[in-house]
């Protein structure tokens, strides 16, 4: 009766299977984080066919972001309560259908509208991906490795996204950038459940309700303001309410989860250097990229008379060099800490904005491209040590949270970064498009600034997980 009642220890899996689960949500995050870039080179034909300007174009992309950025803590900590597995595949049914009524929008209406539905669907597999890839390495050294691999394969995403985007639009116009997410949703669902294990977190925290509602009125708000202040003028009345509803949201969510016995936000996490800093990281890094975007889809399609698919191909100098350098990377997180490929990431990105600081109609095709090549190399060297360290900080236990802490904050600089571009060039003509970019160009080296003093400064060093 003894030997009947006694349950064999769970088998560890395999190295092979340990890899394929790795392999199998890194494709589901390529996904998102395509989506999250392959829209900025289609903007100006979205735009011609919709009859709409940027100002409205930007809340194409930026409904996606908001929404995954506001939704993507309380997904994690439904991940771990419910089930990783069946939050991530509620999240790619979501995001599949979502994208069919993208791609077959009538108006920017219901393209915003499916946008933001995107967004819940995306928040679903972000850091509940990562959480299963967690989960699934034991070991810190492979756990290390991963989260690297898991970096690259982000970073190559985003950068990868306007090419993609530049391709499929001059094959078969704006709307096969959605409709080509179907085909990788139906192959996703069929891998995860044939290879990827349920799981949960041995203590799960309840959802935060207020504390959610109160964070995605905030970011909503922070946004809008960005987007729509140029057009209304940042001291209007409607601004300034916006300012005092954003201060007031802001306030009461502080104080909520100050207040909460399981808050969606553990403020006092803040108070760790290296978790902050990633943080911090993490959102300067995103803003960076989305600012660099932006500008090249507009200044290019505009200013210089590009094509899409142009377009797309001048960012291939960033995604090469985001796709060399983010494995190299996590080599060197493994090996010799987060510092030295930050101090890389910082001054690339820095470098590569100075180039474009005087960006005019004429500037030289190969001073572009060494440009983004640039922007690519520091983006590429930036996650791994910001990811590693951010996850790292927190307990294994809460590891949905944890990816989605750092998801949170790259969605957030995402946000910024397209309002911020947007706003820079609204409402200017073709010729004067690369003269109002400048600051933005200035903000991205200021970005690569300050990931050189978060490293100089030796906040983020490798801490491990209780």
């Amino acid at each position: 009766m003894l030997t009947t009642s006694l349950a064999a220890p769970p088998t560890p899996p395999s190295a092979r299977r340990r890899w394929t689960v790795l392999a199998v949500c890194a494709l589901s995050m390529f996904l998102v984080g395509v989506d999250t870039t392959i829209v900025n080179v289609g903007l100006p034909e979205i735009g011609h066919g919709l009859g709409v300007g940027t100002r409205g174009l930007e809340w194409v992309v930026d409904a996606y972001t908001v929404v995954l950025a506001s939704l993507l803590m309380v997904s994690g900590a439904l991940a771990d309560r419910w089930g990783r597995r069946r939050v991530f595949r509620c999240g790619l049914v979501v995001f599949g259908l979502a994208s069919l009524a993208c791609a077959l929008a009538p108006s920017l209406g219901v393209l915003v509208a499916a946008r933001a539905v995107q967004g819940v669907g995306a928040s679903m597999l972000s850091p509940v991906a990562l959480a299963i890839v967690v989960n699934a390495m034991p070991d810190r050294r492979e756990r290390a490795r991963a989260i690297g691999v898991w970096a690259s394969v982000f970073g190559l995403s985003m950068a990868a996204g306007p090419v993609t985007g530049g391709a499929l639009i001059a094959a078969f116009g704006w709307r096969s950038v959605f409709w080509i997410n179907m085909p990788v949703v139906v192959i996703a669902l069929v891998l995860v459940a044939v290879f990827v294990p349920e799981s949960r977190a041995a203590r799960a925290r309840r959802p935060d309700w207020p504390g959610q509602a109160l964070l995605t009125v905030a970011l909503c708000l922070v946004v809008g303001i960005l987007i729509e202040g140029p057009r209304i003028g940042w001291t209007a009345p409607t601004a300034l309410a916006g300012y005092a509803l954003v201060t007031v949201a802001a306030t009461a969510f502080v104080l909520v989860e100050l207040r909460s016995e399981e808050p969606l936000m553990d403020l006092g996490l803040f108070r760790r250097p290296p978790f902050a800093t990633a943080v911090l990281g993490a959102m300067a890094v995103f803003v960076a990229l989305n600012v660099s975007l932006l500008l090249n889809t507009l200044y290019l399609q505009h200013t210089r008379g590009w094509t899409p698919l142009a377009t797309g191909a001048a960012t291939l100098p960033m995604a090469l060099g985001a796709t060399l350098c983010a494995p190299w990377s996590g080599s060197l997180v493994g090996r010799l800490g987060p510092r030295r490929p930050l101090l890389l990431a910082g001054a690339f990105t820095t470098v590569g904005g100075l180039c474009l600081t005087d960006l005019d109609q004429d500037t030289g095709v190969p001073l572009i491209l060494f440009a983004y090549l640039l922007i690519g190399i520091g983006f590429g060297f930036a996650n791994a040590p910001l990811t590693h360290t951010a996850v790292s900080g927190l307990p294994a236990s809460q590891a949905g949270v944890a990816g989605a802490i750092t998801s949170t904050a790259r969605q957030v600089g995402a946000a910024v970064g397209i309002a911020v571009a947007g706003g820079l060039v609204a409402g200017t003509g073709s010729a004067g498009i690369a003269t109002a970019s400048h600051p933005g160009w200035l903000l991205v080296s200021a970005c690569g600034l300050f990931l050189l003093v978060l490293a100089r400064a030796g906040q983020p060093t490798t801490v491990d997980a209780p």
